[in-house]
C-alpha cells in the first residue's frame, strides 16, 4: 500500500487491535490470549506485533513521513487530563508541544502524537481500559499474549546488553527522524522547571535527517518507558497529584490562574475547587496491572544495574558516555521512583485485606531490592546463608528511606487487621520480614533515618536552597555538575520532595513503630495458638470419628461449638506450614527490631494470650461495667478472628430448645405431644417413685429429674415462666427423635431379622439393654455427674 493508504489504516488497524478507548471494541483481547488455549492465534499475535515484526515496520514507515494522529485528551488518567484542560502542561516531557486545540464545532482537547507514540499509547492503555472484557476461562495473567509483549518491548528497547536495535527502513542506509519540535499551539503554563527531553543535549541542534543513531534509541526508550509510567502508574486523585508539587511550584500556578481566570481558549477554564472535585477518580488497580508493574520495576532494576562503571578520568567520561548509558543512569529516580510511591501508598491504603495483596507485596518487595537484579552472582556455598547487603546500596536505599519505612508502617498497619491463622496472610508476614531482616539491611535504614534527622548545618548558601527532586528541576544530565557530597541533604531531598516540607516523619525504629511490631508479635503469638488448638481439634476429630460421622452426627453435647477457621478444609500440611511462617516471621523481626525474650514474654502475659491448664481459651477482653462485661477493640479482634470465644450454651428447658439439624422435626413434635401426655397422666406416680429412699427411687430420680433444671426454675421466675412442663420428674423421649438412635434400631433390627429373631424379641432385646444400662448408671454415677438421657 502506498504511505497514504497506509496512513488512513493505521488508526483503525491500532483500534482493530488494541480495543477502544472506552472499552466497547475489546480487539484482539491480548489480556486473555495464552499459548495453552490458543497456540495458533498467540503465535501470530507475536509474531505480528514483536518489536521487528510487520506491525512495528509500518510504524516505522509512518513514522519516517511524521504524520500525526489525534489521542483524545479525555481517555488519559485523571490528574493529567484534569492538568491539561486546566491549561496546566504537566511536568512530563511527553505532552510538551503535542496539544491541540479543537477545531471550529470540536469537542475537546486532543494530542497530536507520532506513530510511534499513537502505538504505544493505545497498547498501554489496554491494560486499563479493557479490564472488564469477558473471560470465559481461567487466565493466567503472566502466560498472556499481553503480558509477554510487555517483556519483549522492555527488552528490545530498554537492553541490559548492548544497544537498542536500529529501526527497519525502507531506505538502505537511512534512518528514521526523531520527531521535530512543534510549536504550541496556545500557550500553557507549567507545574514548574519541567524537563526537557534527554536527546536535548544530544540532537537539539541537529538536522532530524543525520540524527545520530544513538540519539534514535534513546528517543524511542524514554518515549516507551514514559508511556508506560504515565498509563500505568499515574491513577491516583488530583489533590494527590498537585500534593507532590513544591511551594514554588503551586504559586506558579495560582499565579497561572489568576492570569487567565478572565480568558477562554476554545472552552472556559475550571476553578481549581471544581477541577478536585471533577476528576478525581476511583482508581482500583487490578491483580493483573500490579503484575505487569512489578515486571516494569524488576527489568528497569536489571537494565539500571547494567550500567558500566564509572572511569577513573572525569574527561574520559565526558567523552565516552553514551545516551544509554546516561539514560540508565537516572531511569530509576528520574522517571519511576515518585510515582511508583504515590502508586503503592494508593494500594496500601485501599486494596482489600485479602490474599489478592501479595501481587502488590511482591511488586514492593521488588523495587526494595535491587541486588537481586545486578549481574554478579552470589557466591555458590554448601550451606545456603542469608546473603548480606552490599555497602554500595546504601546511596539507593537513603535516597528511597520512604519506600522502606513509611510502606512498612502501612504494612504493619494492614497486617494487625488481618487473620494471621490464614496460611496466604501469614506467608506474607514472612515474606516482608524476611526481606527486612537481610543482614545490614536495618543497620542502612536506620542510617538513612538518621542522616534525614540530622539538624540542619548553618550554611548560608543553603539557607534558601531548596529540597528539589529530578521531577521538580534537577538537572541529572547537565555537563558533569559538581555531585552532592552531603548524605544528610540528598536523604532530605527526597523525603520533602514526595512529601512536601511540613512532613512529619515517622522513624521506623522510634518507640511508636516498635509498639505496632510489638501488637504484630502479640498476634502471631495469638495465632500460631490458634491454629494448633485447630490443629488439635481437627486430630481429635479424626480420631474420635465413627462411622455415623458419614452422617453429619455430632455428639451427645448439644451445647458444644466450635469456632472454625480456613484452616479445618485445609488440612494438616498447611496448618503446618503456617505454623512455619509464623515462627520465622517472629524470629525475623526480633531480628530487626532487637526484641528480647523477656519482652516477648511480658508482652504475651500483658496481653493475655497463655492458655489454662485444661487448654481451653479464656474469655475475650472486656471491661466490667454497671450494665456487665463490654467487649474491648482487642477483644472484638480476638472474637472475629476466632482467637477467643464466649461459651454461650443453652440453659433452658433441654425439650424445648431449638431442633437440630441431626434430628427429626416431625418426631421431635410429636414425641414432645406424647411425653407431655404421659407426664401429666402419670405426674403424681412418678413424684410418689422418686420420693422412694430405696433403689426403685434412686433409679427413677437418676432418668426422671433433672436437678440443673430444678435448681435454676427455684431461683429463676425467668425460667419458671418460659417452661411448659412442671419442672417435677417427668419421661423424655426427644433423643428417640435422632437420626442416630434412629439408624441403630434400624440396624439392631436388620442383625435381628439375620439371626431370626422376630420383632417382638428384638424388641425385648433392647428394653432389657437400655434396662440393664439404666441399672449400672445408678449404681455408679448418681450424683457425680449432670443428668443426660
Amino acid at each position: 500500500f502506498s504511505l497514504k493508504e497506509l496512513h488512513g489504516i493505521f488508526p483503525w488497524l491500532v483500534e482493530s487491535i488494541f480495543g477502544s478507548l472506552d472499552g466497547i471494541i475489546v480487539g484482539w483481547n491480548l489480556r486473555c490470549l495464552q499459548g495453552r488455549t490458543n497456540p495458533n492465534e498467540y503465535s501470530v499475535a507475536l509474531d505480528f506485533l514483536d518489536p521487528s515484526g510487520p506491525m512495528m515496520k509500518l510504524v516505522y514507515k509512518l513514522q519516517a513521513e511524521e504524520y500525526r494522529y489525534d489521542f483524545p485528551v479525555s481517555y488519559l488518567p485523571g490528574p493529567v487530563k484534569a492538568s491539561i484542560q486546566e491549561q496546566v502542561l504537566p511536568e512530563c516531557s511527553l505532552y510538551h508541544n503535542k496539544v491541540q486545540f479543537p477545531s471550529s464545532g470540536g469537542l475537546g482537547l486532543n494530542l497530536a502524537l507520532n506513530p510511534f507514540e499513537y502505538y504505544m499509547f493505545y497498547f498501554a492503555i489496554s491494560l486499563i481500559t479493557q479490564k472488564n472484557s469477558p473471560v470465559t476461562h481461567h487466565v493466567s495473567p503472566s502466560n498472556s499474549a499481553y503480558f509477554i509483549l510487555v517483556d519483549t518491548y522492555l527488552k528490545c528497547f530498554l537492553p541490559t546488553e548492548g544497544s537498542v536495535l536500529p529501526p527497519p527502513s525502507s531506505n538502505p542506509g537511512g534512518a528514521i527522524p526523531s520527531p521535530t519540535p512543534r510549536s504550541p499551539a496556545v500557550p500553557f503554563s507549567s507545574y514548574g522547571m519541567h524537563h526537557t527531553s534527554l536527546l536535548k543535549r544530544h540532537i537539539a541542534h541537529q538536522p532530524s535527517v543525520n540524527a545520530d543513531p544513538a540519539s534514535q534509541e534513546i528517543w524511542r526508550s524514554e518515549t516507551l518507558l514514559q508511556i508506560f509510567v504515565e498509563m500505568w502508574l499515574h491513577h491516583y486523585s488530583l489533590e494527590m497529584y498537585q500534593k507532590m508539587q513544591s511551594p514554588h511550584v503551586k504559586l506558579e500556578v495560582l499565579h497561572y490562574r489568576l492570569s487567565i481566570s478572565s480568558k477562554h481558549h476554545g472552552s472556559p477554564a475550571q476553578s481549581s475547587y471544581q477541577a478536585l472535585h471533577a476528576y478525581q477518580e476511583s482508581f482500583k488497580p487490578t491483580e493483573e496491572h500490579v503484575l505487569v508493574v512489578r515486571l516494569l520495576v524488576k527489568h528497569l532494576h536489571a537494565f539500571s544495574n547494567s550500567l558500566k562503571p564509572e572511569p577513573l578520568s572525569p574527561s574520559a567520561h565526558s567523552h565516552t558516555a553514551s545516551p544509554l548509558e546516561e539514560f540508565k543512569r537516572v531511569v530509576i529516580p528520574r522517571f519511576v521512583q515518585e510515582k511508583l510511591y504515590i502508586f503503592l501508598q494508593h494500594c496500601f491504603g485501599h486494596w482489600p485485606l485479602d490474599a489478592s495483596f501479595r501481587a502488590v507485596l511482591e511488586m514492593w518487595l521488588s523495587y526494595l531490592q535491587p541486588w537481586r537484579y545486578a549481574p554478579e552472582k552470589p557466591p555458590q556455598s554448601v550451606e545456603p546463608l542469608p546473603r548480606s547487603v552490599s555497602e554500595k546500596w546504601a546511596a539507593f536505599i537513603q535516597e528511597n528511606l520512604l519506600m522502606y519505612t513509611k510502606l512498612f508502617v502501612g504494612f504493619l498497619n494492614r497486617a494487625l487487621r488481618t487473620d494471621l491463622v490464614s496460611p496466604k496472610n501469614a506467608l506474607m508476614v514472612f515474606r516482608v520480614a524476611k526481606v527486612f531482616a537481610q543482614p545490614n539491611l536495618a543497620e542502612m535504614i536506620l542510617k538513612g533515618e538518621q542522616l534525614f534527622l540530622e539538624p540542619e548545618l548553618v550554611i548560608p548558601h543553603r539557607q534558601h536552597r531548596l529540597f528539589m527532586s529530578p521531577t521538580l528541576g534537577g538537572n541529572f544530565l547537565s555537563s558533569r555538575s559538581p555531585a552532592v557530597t552531603d548524605a544528610s541533604f540528598k536523604v532530605k531531598s527526597h523525603v520533602y520532595s514526595l512529601e512536601g516540607q511540613d512532613f512529619q516523619y515517622k522513624q521506623m525504629f522510634g518507640t511508636e513503630v516498635r509498639n505496632l511490631v510489638l501488637k504484630l508479635a502479640q498476634l502471631i503469638c495469638q495465632a500460631q495458638q490458634t491454629a494448633k488448638s485447630i490443629s488439635d481439634h481437627s486430630a481429635e476429630t479424626m480420631a474420635t470419628q465413627s462411622f455415623f460421622s458419614w452422617f453429619r452426627f455430632t455428639p451427645s453435647d448439644m451445647n458444644g461449638s466450635y469456632t472454625g477457621n480456613d484452616l479445618d478444609e485445609i488440612g494438616q500440611d498447611s496448618i503446618k506450614k503456617t505454623d512455619e511462617y509464623l515462627e520465622k516471621a517472629l524470629e525475623y523481626l526480633c531480628q530487626i527490631f532487637k526484641l528480647s525474650e523477656a519482652q516477648l514474654t511480658q508482652m504475651m502475659m500483658k496481653c493475655g494470650t497463655a492458655q489454662d491448664e485444661n487448654g481451653k481459651k479464656q474469655l475475650p477482653d472486656c471491661i466490667q461495667s454497671e450494665n456487665g462485661l463490654i467487649l474491648t477493640p482487642l477483644g472484638r479482634y480476638q472474637i472475629i478472628n476466632g482467637l477467643r470465644r464466649f461459651e454461650v450454651q443453652y440453659q433452658g428447658d433441654a425439650e424445648l430448645q431449638p431442633i437440630r439439624s441431626y434430628e427429626s422435626a416431625t418426631l421431635v413434635r410429636l414425641l414432645f405431644r406424647l411425653s407431655s401426655v404421659l407426664n401429666e397422666r402419670f405426674a403424681d406416680q412418678m413424684e410418689v417413685l422418686c420420693s422412694r429412699e430405696d433403689f426403685v427411687g434412686r433409679l427413677c430420680r437418676y432418668h426422671l429429674i433433672n436437678p440443673h433444671l430444678v435448681q435454676k426454675i427455684r431461683y429463676s421466675p425467668m425460667v419458671r415462666d418460659r417452661t411448659s412442663q412442671n419442672w417435677g420428674p417427668r419421661i423424655s423421649l426427644r433423643f428417640l427423635a435422632s437420626y442416630r438412635t434412629l439408624i441403630s434400631l434400624l440396624m439392631i433390627y436388620f442383625l435381628a431379622s439375620w439371626f431370626y429373631i422376630g420383632p417382638v424379641g428384638c424388641t425385648f432385646i433392647i428394653l432389657i439393654g437400655y434396662f440393664l444400662y439404666a441399672v449400672v448408671m445408678t449404681f455408679f454415677f448418681e450424683g457425680w455427674k449432670p443428668h443426660e438421657h
